[in-house]
């Protein structure tokens, strides 16, 4: 039964498997919701601007691809495939890595394209922070892009638990430029 669970489900052209970055396009699904409900939404989405003719080619892309008779299945697939399967390496990649340093915990992303590893902080770090007015993993953040040009997001900015501190990366980048990145992070 359709009706048995409220669900809204999301995907992006950014954030799939073919993760073109900067391709801004995407879809929503909704099962479940009182009609009235979906009336308002589908509303409020109308009253914004549509995504650029990219954006919509893409999702179309995304969300239909070449049927098996074309003779771009066969290399498209193949390409998907290898997508994925790099991505997974990434995905391992980056956790292990993280996890190899003292100090780091990090979860395998099974979902999403992200890492959300868990930092010990030294009561220093934390005490500079509370000085400076600033989260310890926001800190963290700052002096990781200052002194290695690594870009990551506090955890702090996700509601964590108190005394929670860490940081989200993509493991969108090439399986090298990944292992850099880990290493950069590890010799920080």
């Amino acid at each position: 039964d359709d009706d048995a669970l409220e669900l809204v489900s999301f995907h992006s052209t950014s954030k799939g498997v073919f993760g073109e970055c900067g391709r801004r396009g995407g879809y929503m699904e909704i099962v479940g919701l009182d009609q009235g409900v979906k009336d308002e939404l589908y509303k409020l989405a109308s009253a914004f601007l549509c995504s650029s003719t990219n954006g919509q080619i893409m999702t179309s892309l995304m969300v239909r691809g070449p049927h098996a008779s074309d003779a771009s299945y066969k290399s498209h697939e193949e390409e998907k495939k290898a997508v994925f399967e790099s991505l997974k390496r990434r995905s391992q990649l980056v956790s292990d890595g993280l996890n190899s340093i003292p100090g780091f915990s990090c979860q395998k992303a099974t979902g999403s394209m992200y890492c959300f590893p868990k930092l010990l902080l030294p009561d220093k770090a934390i005490a500079a922070a509370k000085a400076e007015g600033v989260a310890p993993d926001t800190l963290y953040a700052v002096s990781l892009l200052q002194e290695t040009g690594i870009c990551v997001v506090p955890a702090s900015g996700f509601g964590q638990e108190s005394g929670r501190f860490g940081f989200r990366t993509t493991f969108l980048p090439s399986e090298e430029e990944m292992a850099i990145a880990v290493e950069k992070i590890r010799q920080h």
